[in-house]
């Protein structure tokens, strides 16, 4: 499958169905999350100011789209409700990668998803979570939780807290298999295995560390400390990776990244990381290129 029929085939088979009243008790969000969109162009366009610019891309904090709904803010890395830009669809099988704060008991109301594999990764305070399949829960910064729609689930989630704000990244990817068996799962992280070292929280294997999903992709989180340089080796070949500074700076190949920037890079085996600043936290995001 070539990109532009992957673009096609993606925006328009798959995704989240905004709620309406014939879904019984179900609770508008008033947010339009993924609606079928035409694609228009190619995404990951080559950076024409990095050192690699032929094989990657980035995308500023400033550059992404922005909600403010009151009880939510969110910044969109890609497109994503009313924020449209026919170059910023996805990276890869990378889908959403979105940066929520949540007011104080304030939240997302019952609503649908499916054959979708989303990712939620806490940052500051308990995010509740129900869902149709029996499944309530707080997830915590430390935690991750995944959520495999499939066939179609329903779910909710709100921050538990009367007084403080609930900051979580919402990523979703698109699965290799279309319609299988709901399911959710959510572990706690042992954050000493991150300390200047990228720890492993997501792959395609149950048996392997962190959780699992329905796509060849892994996740890594790495906390570091200043002038500290690492290497990562890409898992699949095919696969690029998409580095979100989550905290602090670093330089990526060459490319100087501040908090919330975004940096894709295709068509390499590793990637060169150093940290330029005391407490930068990384998140890498290892996806196929295509379905």
């Amino acid at each position: 499958m070539d990109r532009k029929d992957f673009l096609k085939k993606g925006l328009l088979g798959t995704g989240m169905f905004v709620a309406s009243a014939s879904l019984g008790n179900t609770m508008k969000n008033e947010i339009d999350e993924i609606e079928p969109l035409e694609p228009i162009g190619y995404n990951h366009l080559p950076n024409p100011e990095s050192k690699i610019k032929d094989n990657s891309v980035i995308h500023k904090a400033d550059t992404r789209g922005k909600a403010d709904h009151g009880w939510l803010v969110s910044n969109h890395t890609f497109s994503f409700a009313n924020y449209h830009n026919p170059e910023r669809m996805h990276f890869g099988v990378l889908r959403v990668l979105n940066d929520d704060k949540v007011e104080a008991g304030r939240g997302f109301g019952t609503h649908p998803h499916d054959n979708m594999e989303i990712i939620s990764i806490p940052l500051e305070g308990d995010l509740e979570h129900k869902d149709s399949m029996g499944n309530s829960a707080i997830i915590r910064s430390g935690d991750i939780q995944v959520m495999s729609a499939g066939t179609g689930i329903m779910h909710s989630e709100f921050n538990k807290n009367q007084d403080q704000l609930v900051k979580f990244l919402q990523i979703w990817v698109y699965p290799n298999k279309r319609n299988v068996t709901p399911r959710y799962d959510q572990i706690t992280l042992d954050k000493t295995k991150s300390k200047n070292k990228f720890q492993q929280i997501l792959s395609p294997n149950p048996d392997d560390e962190g959780v699992w999903i329905h796509q060849d992709a892994w996740f890594h989180l790495g906390n570091f400390e200043d002038n500290i340089e690492t290497n990562y080796q890409l898992k699949k070949k095919g696969n690029g990776v998409y580095a979100f500074i989550i905290k602090g700076s670093a330089e990526i190949e060459g490319q100087k990244l501040e908090e919330r920037d975004g940096f894709g890079v295709w068509d390499i085996n590793e990637l060169r990381i150093k940290a330029t600043s005391e407490n930068t936290e990384i998140l890498l995001m290892d996806v196929p290129m295509t379905m």
